[in-house]
């Protein structure tokens, strides 16, 4: 059995004495695991960064096999976020949240390509927080939790949205929440594509995406901790905010 693809490393783990077991995100075979023989090694440790872009190859007996990979870097992305803990940290939570959310050896050929259009953003400082709000949108509406915002859930008004139901997912303006509205979720405009989408906004927005994370997404996904690596980022980037 063998494949060759781009792909997202996703983590990187030590394997023995000289060789590291690796997940990479591809366009063609999902999040796929293999070992890397020598990937514990210095000369190796620059590529097996989470976040870079590598040439792989998998070579396996059979299907079910874990495999071994033979990897060429591509493009190297940690080195552009070095300089920002903020954007280091999107990074992070990135690949935590696809290795997190993403069934093994399926294909989600969409999500693929937005992954790779986020971490490319990586340069624009200013663009990356709402561009990484974006792409947590898309992740959850690929895994089948997506908000629906184009409209009131209880009016049909699609003007004056101003939280999101925390069980449906969907959009509540101010005259449908009434009395409801303290057990409403925040839905500040940059969850619709409107505004200035300022670091705070930003925040805001994703305490909201993070509930549908925590509380349908992880449930669905055996209970299992949303990673930490989410929380640090938007920790910083409140406090960036602040």
């Amino acid at each position: 059995m063998e494949w060759r693809d781009s792909g997202l490393l996703l983590s990187a783990r030590r394997h023995g004495e000289s060789s590291a077991i690796v997940e990479v995100f591809t366009e063609t075979q999902g999040r796929h695991a293999g070992v890397v023989r020598g990937g514990a090694s210095r000369r190796m440790a620059p590529v097996l960064q989470p976040g870079a872009q590598l040439d792989v190859t998998w070579r396996a007996r059979l299907a079910e096999h874990i495999g071994a990979f033979t990897v060429e870097p591509l493009r190297a992305r940690a080195a552009l976020a070095m300089g920002d803990a903020r954007a280091l940290a999107g990074l992070q939570s990135v690949t935590a949240l696809l290795a997190f959310c993403l069934p093994e050896r399926a294909p989600h050929a969409a999500l693929y390509r937005r992954s790779v259009a986020l971490l490319d953003l990586l340069p624009e400082r200013e663009l990356w927080p709402l561009g990484y709000l974006q792409w947590e949108l898309a992740l959850l509406a690929e895994m089948g939790f997506g908000l629906d915002l184009s409209a009131c859930a209880v009016t049909g008004a699609t003007g004056d949205l101003a939280f999101v139901s925390p069980r449906s997912g969907r959009a509540v303006s101010r005259a449908g929440a009434g009395d409801w509205a303290d057990r409403l979720l925040p839905l500040p405009p940059c969850l619709l594509g409107e505004g200035e989408a300022q670091d705070a906004e930003v925040a805001l927005a994703l305490g909201t995406t993070g509930h549908f994370l925590h509380h349908h997404l992880a449930p669905h996904l055996g209970d299992r901790p949303v990673p930490e690596a989410r929380r640090r980022f938007v920790e910083l980037l409140a406090r960036r905010a602040a």
